[in-house]
């Protein structure tokens, strides 16, 4: 018996010179398998790593041999923009979408397919003029800017003019600016309000806007007026407003030329507080101004694609979803349209830096109302199609209230969640009431260059 314990005891003891036991003299095969389990984990994180690595750990977007570096450059600052806002995920759609066009898939699935593919577009066009404004000073790139800001709702807005889809031009411009000035602004106000009992912005940059807004509102009455009291026949009626209108317009883009001198030269101290803001929201430079100006072409012209189907499918929208072009081209066009600049508005007023939030969202409405609709009615003019700045008498109506009601908010420079509130039920009652509004209420009949 003694021999067999002595031989037990020399067992064990070489099993625990080969496996040595813990503390309390247990088996130690979990930590094995942990150690196992980390080394493992440890070696795929390092494969990982080295993924995009030369074998010294040098980034192949920084390998001396250019044929490796230039390629691997364009693909890490391809991921690198692509991180920089999460819709960049909605990208699948833009391929998808084109090619719904190009294969004549469903008028309805062409619609909603290349509606989501415009939204990431937007946000790409809106961060490459960004990057590219950079570079080229305080002037050049507030002009840049403005010129790009809006240049969805100016891509859309050019195709259907040149498809005489007049309706469609007028609603899309009004409803941008309503959309900024209603829902945008409404949406900082109750955020910020939210987090703040009050926020207060400059009210001489604040009272400057509504000037130009009432202005900008004042062109639209004008024609409308004029319209209603004239006496004659429609052609001379038309006529008359056509030279008013191509006579207002180029003193609108006058006054907005004025206007973008006064901000950025003249009286650029007043706009300090937002531009210090826009410095502190933005992050660092991704793109060089050639490469910057490179992903502008190319991500304009996926716009102008998609635009493209976008548009030819609105007649098919319309008689089947039983929904008016002006309902499409007031509510849903500026919702894909101004996509990144509503999300980048609210986080900043969440932040409470409502001078660029207020920048951002009345700025932008500005842009539409004193650049970009008076340039289409302008290239109207100079490829035949009837675009004027008459707008029919309840839209007009529409924008006048919208306006008054957004500057008595804003003269004091101060706001609060329940003056955001107010803006975004005036938005809301006015999307219904175009919701319910008919296509034929419209005095407007253009012969439409394509569809039935």
């Amino acid at each position: 018996m003694a021999a067999v314990n002595n031989l037990k005891g020399a067992m064990r003891k070489a099993s625990m010179n080969r496996y040595p036991s813990n503390a309390t003299g247990e088996d130690n095969e979990g930590d094995r398998n942990g150690s196992a389990n980390a080394n493992e984990r440890s070696a795929l994180l390092g494969h990982i790593h080295s993924i995009g690595r030369t074998s010294s750990g040098t980034p192949f977007y920084k390998h001396n041999n250019p044929v490796v570096r230039y390629p691997s450059q364009v693909i890490h600052t391809t991921w690198e923009v692509l991180k920089t806002n999460y819709v960049n995920v909605l990208l699948v759609f833009v391929p998808v979408g084109i090619l719904s066009g190009l294969l004549n898939w469903s008028p309805v699935l062409q619609f909603v397919l290349n509606f989501i593919a415009i939204i990431p577009l937007a946000s790409l066009l809106a961060f490459a003029t960004e990057e590219l404004a950079v570079p080229l000073g305080q002037t050049l790139g507030g002009l840049l800017n403005a010129t790009f800001g809006n240049a969805v709702e100016l891509i859309v807005s050019i195709i259907a003019l040149r498809n005489g889809e007049i309706r469609i031009v007028q609603a899309s411009m009004l409803g941008s600016i309503l959309s900024n000035i209603l829902l945008v602004l409404g949406c900082c106000f109750v955020a910020g309000g939210i987090r703040y009992r009050e926020q207060s912005f400059n009210s001489t940059v604040a009272s400057t806007m509504s000037s130009l807004m009432s202005v900008a509102t004042a062109s639209l009455i004008i024609p409308a007026t004029l319209y209603a009291v004239m006496d004659g026949g429609k052609d001379d009626q038309d006529s008359k407003i056509s030279i008013l209108s191509h006579g207002t317009s180029i003193i609108l883009l006058f006054i907005y030329v004025a206007y973008l001198y006064f901000q950025l030269k003249s009286h650029a101290d007043l706009f300090e507080d937002s531009e210090a803001q826009e410095g502190e929201q933005a992050g660092p430079e991704l793109l060089g101004p050639w490469a910057a100006g490179a992903a502008l072409v190319v991500v304009t012209l996926l716009v102008a694609i998609c635009a493209e189907y976008l548009v030819d499918s609105i007649d098919a929208i319309v008689e089947k979803a039983h929904i008016s072009k002006t309902f499409i081209g007031l509510i849903l066009i500026p919702i894909v349209g101004n996509a990144a600049e509503h999300v980048t508005a609210v986080i900043v007023a969440w932040k409470n830096k409502m001078d660029l939030a207020i920048g951002v969202a009345i700025g932008s409405s500005l842009q539409i109302a004193i650049f970009v609709t008076p340039f289409l009615v302008i290239l109207g003019w100079i490829i035949g199609q009837p675009m004027t700045l008459h707008f029919e008498t309840f839209e007009t109506v529409a924008f006048f209230l919208a306006s008054l009601v957004v500057i008595l908010l804003i003269q004091d420079g101060k706001s609060n969640y329940l003056e955001g509130l107010l803006c975004l039920g005036m938005y809301f009652i006015i999307a219904l009431a175009f919701y319910v509004l008919p296509d034929d209420a419209s005095n407007l009949n253009i012969k439409l260059p394509f569809g039935n």
